[in-house]
């Protein structure tokens, strides 16, 4: 369980950094999660007032469009070492797992989330002329949130959103332009007699 929580608090981190951070920091401070030291230092309440306003501003720049653009490319550091970050810490003190398996799935998962939330958002800003923007960061923050409290409350769901991460992951990439599943469509598309 502890396994799944760690990993299960890295996708969110691919969205928003400090949710799934805040969420552990405060879980460590209310004795919810036992996280692995030295990242027990996260329940400390400077620390949490840190990671909340860090949250606060990442929460209203990823709703101004063209700046959410440039935090993306902030976050593209930050993100995945969240992600590293939370998976260790989230593992538990008593967990079999190397920390350096943890850190380095932690990372690929945050990664590639940040990758496609990256990919997709300036999609959305340039089809919505910009309205598109805060709603669409206001439904990943709620998602993080989601993601990061079932992972601390209910670990084996988290098997549920990593099939789920990784449907998205290859159906984005089966979109992509120059992809396998693009050369087919756009084949069967040339062919006499279709539309």
């Amino acid at each position: 369980m502890d396994f799944l929580t760690a990993l299960g608090l890295s996708i969110p981190a691919g969205l928003n950094a400090y949710i799934p951070l805040l969420m552990v920091a405060v879980a460590q401070h209310f004795a919810w999660l036992e996280l692995r030291a030295p990242f027990d230092a996260l329940g400390s309440w400077w620390v949490i007032a840190i990671i909340s306003v860090l949250l606060v501003i990442e929460v209203v720049a990823d709703k101004v469009p063209a700046v959410d653009h440039v935090n993306d490319i902030v976050q593209t550091v930050v993100r995945p070492a969240a992600g590293g970050v939370v998976a260790v810490a989230g593992s538990g003190s008593s967990s079999g797992v190397s920390p350096w398996l943890l850190v380095v799935a932690g990372v690929l998962l945050a990664g590639s989330v940040h990758a496609a939330k990256a990919t997709v958002r300036p999609v959305v800003n340039l089809t919505t002329a910009g309205v598109g923007a805060p709603v669409v960061s206001t439904a990943e923050d709620v998602g993080a949130v989601a993601l990061s409290a079932t992972a601390v409350a209910v670990p084996i769901l988290v098997i549920v959103v990593l099939a789920g991460v990784a449907y998205l992951l290859w159906w984005l990439w089966r979109r992509q332009p120059g992809s396998r599943g693009d050369q087919t469509d756009s084949r069967h598309s040339h062919e006499p007699g279709s539309t």
